[in-house]
């Protein structure tokens, strides 16, 4: 059995595992245990009652955090050659098309979001098998196959996020860094939260939040609950 730190320890004691907080004290406690020396993420695990099998209910989506991410995000754009100053004055690190397809073609994908014109996605979807397991293929869904790439990217560097519900029915997805302050925490959790409570499928039966559970990189899991998720 690994062995655990004093620091972890000492922040394990600190949370109940059985109790489920309010958001508001949630937020200020993941911050309380942290015990990285970097500013690390801090991320939302929402179970759902849903069945990610079935088409409807493979839940995924964009949501624009109020106060943003807390990391820039580096930004791959695909576009014809007349879009190219326009992606590049909204802020995308990396734009092209033939040449950017052969460098992933050769194995790079240092990028945390790929924005595509719809009529480059014949020549994109080459590189499909090497971007969709890496979450990085383009999709119509959440706003990165667009014909106006530079409003895309913008997004992107404000805050806008996707997600998506995993094989075992959980969406995990990052909602700030441990240097924000809670409440700025607890909005851009919110934002996310009645994002997916808004996107609940008609078929899905039953308890549709099963649970959510915060924690930064290094820190223990601390449940929310539900009902304060207003």
């Amino acid at each position: 059995m690994a062995k655990v730190s004093k620091k972890r320890a000492a922040a394990n004691a600190k949370v109940d595992a059985e109790k489920l907080y309010p958001i508001d004290e949630a937020m200020a406690l993941v911050k309380d245990v942290n015990t990285t020396k970097f500013d690390a993420s801090v991320d939302l695990h929402i179970r759902l009652g849903v069945d990610p099998r079935k088409a409807d209910q493979a839940l995924r989506g964009t949501v624009s955090l109020p106060h943003g991410t807390g990391k820039t995000k580096r930004v791959l754009v695909f576009c014809t050659p007349d879009k190219e100053e326009e992606a590049k004055a909204a802020g995308a690190d990396f734009v092209g098309l033939d040449e950017m397809i052969q460098k992933v073609q050769g194995g790079w994908t240092d990028v945390d979001v790929v924005v595509a014109m719809p009529q480059v996605m014949a020549k994109v979807g080459r590189i499909g098998r090497i971007l969709g397991p890496r979450g990085l293929m383009p999709n119509p869904k959440t706003g990165t196959v667009t014909p106006d790439v530079a409003s895309a990217v913008a997004e992107v560097k404000k805050g806008k996020i996707s997600f998506r519900v995993d094989k075992y029915g959980i969406i995990h997805t990052s909602v700030g860094r441990v240097s924000f302050e809670p409440n700025k925490l607890k909005d851009n959790a919110l934002e996310v939260l009645n994002t997916i409570i808004k996107m609940k499928p008609s078929s899905a039966k039953g308890t549709y939040m099963k649970s959510v559970t915060i924690a930064s990189t290094m820190s223990p899991g601390i449940k929310v609950d539900p009902k304060s998720i207003k």
